[in-house]
């Protein structure tokens, strides 16, 4: 039987870390699907099509990246990895490849929830991407190419709306430099990390002081901008 707020399949190879989190999860209202290896996870995820799943790198059977890509042949569910591994290529090489968020071990149980609540948000925002992203005093229009702070309109280029609605639209989920570049300027642009910075900049200022500080910087990896229900939770 699925748990309230969904169901999570959790693929990891210790068993400890499934001692901790069933019943952590299912005391926050998820159900929970346990595999231990990378077959069996990709086996369960198709037959029982979770919310949600949390990847661990280090399996015995095959590199956690390797399961991360043939999940996303299929499935596109929030992916959420669980590494011990903390280096920024690690990192970078999993959201680039559909991760949707990367958490290292050892990790506090409530900043794992938040992660998973943001991550099924997102996905609901995906269902709904015409419509307005309403985020304080701060009013984003898809259809309309229109951006206005406190009904004041600002005046953003073509290219500044697309960066600010491309962070909204993935708000509290850290996206590379390499995914907003291509997203924005294309395949040919990813390499170029010191446009980003200049767009980046010249977005904060326009947004304000109050306003600019939701746009994070992941040192080395990319940007994400604040959830605020995250944040608040």
């Amino acid at each position: 039987m699925n748990g309230a707020l969904g169901t999570v399949l959790v693929v990891d190879d210790e068993a400890q870390i499934h001692r901790f989190l069933s019943p952590a999860l299912a005391a926050s209202g998820y159900a929970t699907i346990r595999a231990e290896r990378g077959d069996e996870a990709l086996r369960l995820a198709a037959a029982r099509a979770p919310d949600a799943i949390l990847l661990d790198l280090g399996l015995p059977d095959m590199d956690g990246h390797e399961v991360l890509v043939k999940l996303r042949e299929f499935t596109d569910v929030p992916i959420i990895i669980l590494s011990a591994r903390d280096r920024e290529v690690e990192k970078i090489a999993a959201l680039d490849a559909g991760a949707d968020d990367y958490v290292e071990k050892p990790f506090g149980l409530g900043e794992l929830l938040a992660r998973i609540r943001t991550a099924l948000r997102h996905r609901l925002r995906q269902d709904n991407a015409e419509k307005p992203v309403v985020i304080g005093g701060l009013t984003i229009d898809p259809v309309r190419h229109k951006v206005t702070l406190d009904n004041a309109t600002l005046p953003l280029t073509k290219r500044e709306h697309a960066l600010l609605l491309l962070l909204a639209r993935n708000r509290g989920r850290v996206l590379t430099q390499r995914q907003i570049l291509t997203a924005i300027w294309g395949h040919a642009h990813t390499e170029d990390v010191a446009y980003l910075r200049v767009y980046v900049g010249q977005l904060r200022r326009k947004l304000g002081a109050e306003f600019a500080s939701l746009i994070i910087t992941e040192p080395g990896i990319g940007y994400r901008l604040q959830d605020f229900e995250a944040d608040n939770t």
